[in-house]
């Protein structure tokens, strides 16, 4: 299903039922959409999978519909408060994932949806954004004037927007693409883009809130969603530290800091990364990955061990439990500012 979590079906979706299933969260981690890299994270994916499960149960909590079903607990679907282990597979609900035809870089959306019928992914990421931090995609093609600020080129430190800032970009397509907004709807099918940005600005206000009461910053993230039945439900993973940008008294708390370690470290790989998607993007491949010559290398043990402190230390002051056996979170913070 994806580079940093395996994909289980025990019953699947068809055009009138949804289907049953789970994710089950590895180690793994990838950045600049490369897939999985050299090395794991240990806890990496219990943390995502329990503070995933606690976002599901806030959403739900607020009304806001899921196909979150609970996590995993010997064999059934429990809440995250009855595991006392850190948990590694969410039971979730499944839809339809039709194949998206392309010819080079033109994607078939009118196919997809042929097949898809009335129960399907939709196949877009929404995105919301806060802050415009430091390494934000945003900064690059956008002007801090488009959004009301008073800066004539982007500052070398996170700036607050005074509302939320909604944006979409391709979930399918080999390498995900921001869409201006009539694309987006087009993409959409059926469903409305205006209501997939309401959606996603309520999944906001509720990650937004429950940062602010643990003392994080919350900056950015997204969601994914599937429609059946005439209503749109929160997909995927939501408001964790590989989908979300967050941070604590200024330094980010999230995989953002593995990828500026890695464009610190290895920058000939990261601009070797971009060459290549510009040179796909030129002579319309699909693949970019081809075109690459550099490869990624493992972390230091270091690195490995202070973002495995991170994920761990900010799923416990996020869930307000100490799930996992890590430092307090001010202390893990230090240790990634150290690198």
């Amino acid at each position: 299903m994806t580079s940093v979590k395996d994909f289980r079906v025990d019953q699947a979706a068809t055009a009138a039922e949804l289907g049953r299933g789970a994710f089950v969260f590895t180690d793994d981690y990838s950045v600049f959409d490369w897939g999985k890299m050299p090395d794991d994270i240990p806890n990496k994916g219990a943390s995502l999978c329990a503070m995933g499960a606690y976002n599901f149960e806030l959403l739900e909590a607020a009304d806001i519909p899921t196909h979150y079903e609970g996590v995993v607990s010997g064999g059934e679907a429990v809440e995250l408060a009855a595991v006392a282990d850190p948990p590694r597979e969410m039971a979730i609900e499944l839809t339809q994932v039709p194949d998206l035809p392309h010819d080079g870089r033109e994607y078939d959306y009118d196919a997809y949806y042929a097949e898809a019928g009335e129960n399907h992914l939709i196949p877009l990421e929404i995105v919301f954004r806060n802050t415009v931090p430091v390494g934000s995609s945003l900064r690059s093609r956008a002007d801090p004037g488009d959004f009301g600020l008073d800066f004539e080129e982007w500052p070398d430190e996170v700036v607050d927007l005074s509302d939320p800032v909604v944006e979409f970009s391709t979930k399918l397509e080999t390498s995900d693409r921001y869409l201006d907004r009539q694309e987006a709807d087009r993409i959409a099918g059926p469903v409305d883009v205006d209501d997939l940005e309401a959606l996603a600005l309520d999944v906001n206000e509720v990650v937004t809130e429950r940062a602010d009461e643990v003392g994080l910053v919350h900056e950015d993230g997204k969601i994914e969603c599937f429609h059946f039945d005439g209503e749109v439900r929160v997909a995927d993973v939501v408001g964790t530290f590989d989908e979300n940008r967050f941070s604590y008294d200024g330094q980010e708390v999230s995989k953002e800091v593995i990828r500026q370690y890695h464009k610190r470290t290895q920058s000939e790989w990261v601009e070797a990364v971009s060459a290549a998607k510009d040179q796909a993007k030129a002579e319309d491949v699909a693949d970019w990955k081809a075109l690459c010559d550099h490869e990624p290398k493992p972390l230091p043990d270091h690195v490995v061990d202070a973002a495995r402190d991170l994920y761990t230390a900010g799923t416990n002051a996020y869930i307000g439990r100490e799930l996992f056996d890590a430092p307090p979170l001010s202390e893990a913070v230090e240790a990634v500012q150290r690198l």
